[in-house]
């Protein structure tokens, strides 16, 4: 049944319509943004310009429910959806989707990774910050969903492992020890032992093989409290020192930062960035997945599943928005150069 369903296209039509005819367990990932609550003209009536929240709210629900069902039990969904002053409040709205989902469906909500715009809209009102993030909420099916978290903002570990090997240079590294050593009351056979493992150590930061150390010593650090047999309590015990070594990858946090794109000819009025698009599908798919945005829009999604080797299948009522996202896929070479991070 799946091979019945057509890969890397875009089809016209309204989304809750269309993944009617989906069968059950197509997609690996679905990234959408549908359209905000009564927060732009889109150009056509339906999701985003009901007259109240709750109408809001219940559409989304439904069309969710759709996309549930379309994706694998290993499969994840994300939703990044922006809120909006009401009566000079802001009304939460991405907060309520997100408890209403928890509570109407059995999904597990494993993260809320925050977009944070470098280059917001400015706002003319004085007694009011300007709004610079967005919630992207990422909910699986069950426990066996796909994370290659190693993947996702790959870059900041190969800026790390740079900035590792040009620390590791310095010739003071170490130093410090070497002189504790000295100082402390260790016997001469522990002492030059000590001093063995410390070149040891600081020959593998300066080959940027690790990122940092630390080293105790008996007596002159504080020492480590329980721990097991074989742990850096005994090793101090037995040898008068331990040596701690730092690996240092980066830490993978829930927060992206990035500024808001604005491309020359695009149609559609809001448009978030390939570059947090592609994050996602790599941290949540392998090569060769099939990811879905049901909202597409000016076809960002599909741009950035095809840019990483993945199968595409966006939907989109509007079908001017259509035309452009198909050209910008027939121009994929051309974004791939334009991309700072694939």
């Amino acid at each position: 049944m799946e091979n019945l369903i057509k890969k890397n296209i875009i089809i016209t039509g309204d989304c809750e319509d269309v993944l009617k005819y989906f069968p059950s367990d197509l997609v690996d990932l679905i990234v959408t943004s549908p359209p905000y609550f009564q927060q732009r003209e889109y150009g056509f009536s339906g999701i985003g310009n009901e007259r109240t929240e709750d109408e809001y709210l219940k559409n989304l629900y439904s069309v969710f429910s759709e996309c549930i069902r379309v994706t694998k039990d290993t499969g994840t969904i994300v939703f990044n959806i922006g809120d909006k002053y009401l009566d000079g409040s802001l009304s939460l709205i991405p907060y309520k989707f997100a408890i209403g989902i928890k509570e109407k469906f059995n999904l597990k909500l494993i993260n809320n990774i925050t977009w944070t715009k470098l280059n917001p809209t400015p706002r003319q009102d004085k007694r009011k910050l300007v709004p610079s993030t967005e919630p992207f909420f990422v909910f699986a099916k069950s426990n066996d969903y796909y994370f290659d978290q190693d993947a996702f903002m790959e870059y900041l570990d190969l800026l790390k492992a740079k900035t590792r090997k040009n620390n590791g240079s310095s010739a003071n590294i170490g130093t410090k020890y070497f002189e504790l050593i000295k100082q402390s009351d260790l016997n001469d056979q522990e002492k030059s032992k000590a001093k063995k493992e410390l070149e040891k150590v600081i020959k593998e930061v300066r080959a940027g093989n690790l990122d940092s150390f630390r080293m105790k010593i008996r007596n002159i650090h504080s020492q480590p409290f329980g721990g097991q047999e074989g742990g850096r309590k005994t090793q101090i015990k037995k040898n008068g020192f331990t040596i701690i070594r730092i690996y240092g990858k980066a830490l993978k946090k829930d927060v992206i930062e990035s500024p808001v794109e604005s491309i020359k000819g695009n149609p559609h009025p809001a448009v978030y960035p390939v570059f947090i698009v592609q994050q996602i599908i790599k941290l949540l798919t392998k090569e060769g997945a099939v990811v879905l945005d049901p909202f597409n829009g000016s076809g960002t999604t599909c741009v950035a599943a095809k840019l990483l080797n993945r199968n595409y299948i966006g939907i989109e009522i509007n079908s001017d928005y259509n035309k452009y996202a198909n050209k910008r896929l027939q121009e994929i070479d051309k974004i791939r150069m334009e991309t700072l991070f694939v």
